[in-house]
């Protein structure tokens, strides 16, 4: 089992220090997550490894979004576990992230494999818990409450001023060692466990909304903004760690600045970001149609340096079921969402997610998203099929679906969005595109993704005919000329060209 983090470590750090692994599973917001513990560990005296089979102490930040990626944490967890013993180097074995926050002392109970189950508070002391954890001293574990009590119900009361501990938001005390940490700028405790040219960058945590199927806020808390020169600071320090594209990830990115009194303090933020020197492209993730004015609309699709992408949540299209998910919106707004989308970007990319089965769905609302889906040339789409989760109101509702014609109904629509969007891929046949290399493939190939493909799930574009001694990082210029699903496959075009 490997990690994702860096194998060398920092020249003061001797090899006699305690080494750790992060094991990081879920999502990007995870991913930064773990890259503040990997700050905090480092200024603490370990020594950050890749593998974890290398390592003295694994610390997993799990997933406890839905049913499956929980059982990935589990099994993530036990299969650290079973390094231990013999000669393994392996003596602790450490629960943090979603998982861990959201279950507490109930999850140290039913998986005592795991030496320690973590919470958020522990975060800022990580590595005084770890060590005392390796040297047999017996964590004990957090109750589970609603993190959302945890800041003002008014959002405009809210302050970041590090009396909540809020993971991704740290700003390092002045008595904290300066490795791990940017050396200029706001002092967020961070430690890059990737060297690719793309990292996530969070502009906020939690969430205000009460969808009927969603746990999420509960254990994230509220939403809670990052300060602008907090996240300017960090996308300055990252273009300095080799950094290219700038993920931007929160819960909800269109309620960034409510908390701070501007909600159109994306639209501010957007171009000075771009503008950040060594960033090539900035890219936002997780927009509510809802809430997607037409003002940020506009500064997404027109701003040069920020990806014409967008990234919205709708879940379905069925007007009565999405009012039962405690969610706005229906088939037609949608569609007018999206015209207005590619009338200001005709070639940008628009990604979703959306839940087949969920309780009360009839044949007629199936019918509506897929007719919706049919219509909305969509780049990428995840099918997701109902599941109850726990301490949701969706899991107290009535009319509830077997789980055989929920999987029916997730596999029908997994199969047409296949179908649609390799249609869509097919569309961009001839396109010339930026594509940000990632991998080098040998020879003159090279993989990477274009503005319309967002890290991970959307994709990418493999490209011919790249110039001698291009790298990761570099933007190479090409045009598509074949796709399989939603891959493309591209040919680079001679600097010289006028394409």
């Amino acid at each position: 089992m490997t990690t994702s983090a860096e194998t060398s470590k920092p020249a003061s750090a001797p090899d006699e220090l305690t080494s750790v692994a992060l094991v990081t599973l879920g999502c990007a917001r995870n991913e930064v997550d773990s890259e503040e513990l990997a700050g905090r560990l480092e200024a603490g005296g370990f020594r950050l490894v890749s593998d974890a089979a290398d390592a003295e102490a694994v610390v997993v930040n799990t997933c406890g979004f839905v049913e499956a990626a929980k059982k990935d944490s589990v099994d993530t967890l036990l299969a650290a576990a079973d390094l231990k013993g013999g000669d393994s180097t392996t003596r602790a074995v450490v629960a943090v992230g979603c998982l861990a926050e959201r279950y507490g002392n109930d999850l140290a109970e039913s998986l005592p494999e795991a030496d320690a189950v973590l919470g958020f508070d522990d975060y800022p002391d990580i590595a005084g818990r770890l060590r005392s954890i390796i040297n047999g001293e017996q964590h004990i574990p957090h109750t589970p409450r609603d993190r959302r009590t945890l800041l003002s119900i008014s959002p405009a009361a809210r302050s970041s001023d590090g009396s909540v501990v809020v993971p991704g938001h740290a700003i390092a005390p002045p008595d904290l060692p300066s490795e791990g940490v940017p050396a200029s700028g706001p002092r967020v405790v961070r430690r890059r466990l990737d060297g690719g040219p793309v990292a996530p960058l969070k502009l906020a945590s939690g969430c205000d909304r009460r969808c009927s199927f969603c746990a999420i806020p509960s254990f994230r808390g509220s939403y809670l903004s990052r300060r602008p020169g907090d996240v300017l600071g960090e996308a300055r320090w990252l273009a300095g760690e080799g950094v290219k594209e700038l993920f931007l990830v929160s819960e909800n990115s269109t309620s960034y600045g409510k908390d701070l009194g501007d909600l159109r303090l994306l639209e501010t933020l957007l171009p000075e970001l771009a503008a950040v020197e060594g960033i090539e492209r900035v890219r936002v993730s997780y927009l509510q149609p809802a809430e997607t004015r037409p003002s940020l609309v506009e500064t997404i699709a027109g701003t040069e340096g920020v990806a014409a992408y967008f990234d919205l949540s709708f879940q379905h299209a069925s007007a009565p079921l999405l009012r039962r998910m405690r969610r706005f919106g229906d088939r037609e707004s949608f569609l007018a969402l999206l015209q207005q989308v590619r009338a200001l970007a005709p070639t940008a990319g628009v990604r979703s997610n959306v839940i087949v089965g969920f309780p009360g769905e009839t044949e007629a609302d199936l019918g509506q998203l897929c007719e919706f889906l049919e219509s909305a040339r969509l780049d990428a789409v995840g099918v997701f099929g109902y599941s109850d989760e726990d301490g949701t109101e969706a899991a107290s509702y009535d009319d509830k679906l077997d789980e055989d014609v929920i999987r029916e109904r997730a596999e029908l629509v997994t199969g047409l969005v296949e179908e649609l969007t390799a249609q869509r891929a097919e569309e961009r046949h001839g396109e010339v595109l930026d594509v940000l290399v990632e991998d080098l493939l040998g020879g003159d190939r090279a993989e990477g993704r274009a503005a319309h493909q967002g890290p991970e799930v959307d994709g990418s574009t493999t490209v011919t005919g790249i110039a001698a001694g291009t790298h990761p990082g570099d933007i190479v210029r090409a045009v598509v000329n074949g796709s399989v699903g939603v891959d493309l496959l591209a040919r680079g075009i001679p600097d010289s060209s006028d394409a």
